[in-house]
């Protein structure tokens, strides 16, 4: 059953509001039944149906801190957004409370975008989501998904199946060990960028070779024939000159002369 919330009417924000856009509180309601509560940004005199992006803010975060500084930031260019606080959390609904489930977080995305697709001011064909932190692996979850998303922003500092897996005080996690792999991982795809350039070198310098070949194999014989030859000058000429040989037409014209 949805569950009705009490929320603050109060501007209640870490960050100053901002004159550029209008805010209002919404609430939602998932397929689990869970009531998720929001606050709408709009940019200032908008008209007409605007792109628009789900924000859902770090682990431990609510909607009155990060995400919502990123929701009013994008606001402000322009966007419509809609910064939420998953299921569990904040003023949205949910027990226990304090929790993350990947499977309900990932719906809460979802319905998220379901409660942009149907509101008036908003094109439904140009919805994206922006997960930070911790949420930012239920933004990409969500976008392999949905196909109504259309785009998917992501500001992640490690990666939280591992830890989860593993532990945060795993020894791969230190800084050292992070910077020594991503070093590695730039070393390895340096390497294997310079192999497919030079691979790519190799066939053009192979196919232009070939095409040499064939146009000299037909030079000769043009140059053992000077009646053709002299019928078919102007288009042997251009044909030289696409295949860089504008020196076999010198030579072509002296023995033409001969």
């Amino acid at each position: 059953m949805n569950q009705i919330l009490t929320l603050t009417n109060e501007w209640d924000k870490t960050f100053p509001k901002s004159e550029k856009v209008n805010h209002s509180k919404v609430t939602f309601h998932i397929r689990y039944g869970i009531t998720l509560a929001g606050d709408i940004y709009i940019p200032v005199n908008a008209t007409g149906k605007l792109s628009a992006l789900a924000v859902c803010r770090p682990f431990g975060a609510v909607k009155e801190q990060a995400s919502g500084l990123y929701a009013q930031e994008v606001a402000e260019r322009g966007f419509l957004t809609l910064a939420f606080d998953p299921s569990y959390t904040g003023e949205s609904g949910g027990e226990p409370r304090y929790m993350a489930s990947p499977d309900i977080n990932t719906e809460d995305f979802m319905a998220a975008v379901d409660f942009l697709s149907l509101r008036d001011d908003v094109d439904s064909q140009k919805i994206g989501i922006i997960g930070i932190c911790g949420w930012g692996g239920m933004a990409l979850n969500t976008m392999a998904l949905d196909t109504r998303i259309k785009a998917c922003i992501v500001s992640t500092m490690y990666d939280m199946s591992r830890v989860n897996a593993n532990g945060y005080f795993d020894s791969e996690n230190s800084e050292e060990a992070r910077y020594e792999k991503r070093k590695a991982l730039c070393a390895q795809r340096i390497e294997d960028y310079k192999k497919r350039q030079l691979y790519s070198r190799r066939r053009r310098c192979r196919s232009a070779s070939r095409r040499r070949s064939v146009f000299c194999k037909g030079l000769l014989r043009l140059l053992q024939n000077r009646a053709r030859l002299s019928q078919k000058k102007p288009q042997f000429k251009f044909r030289l000159e696409c295949n860089g040989l504008s020196v076999f037409y010198e030579y072509a014209h002296f023995a033409l002369q001969q």
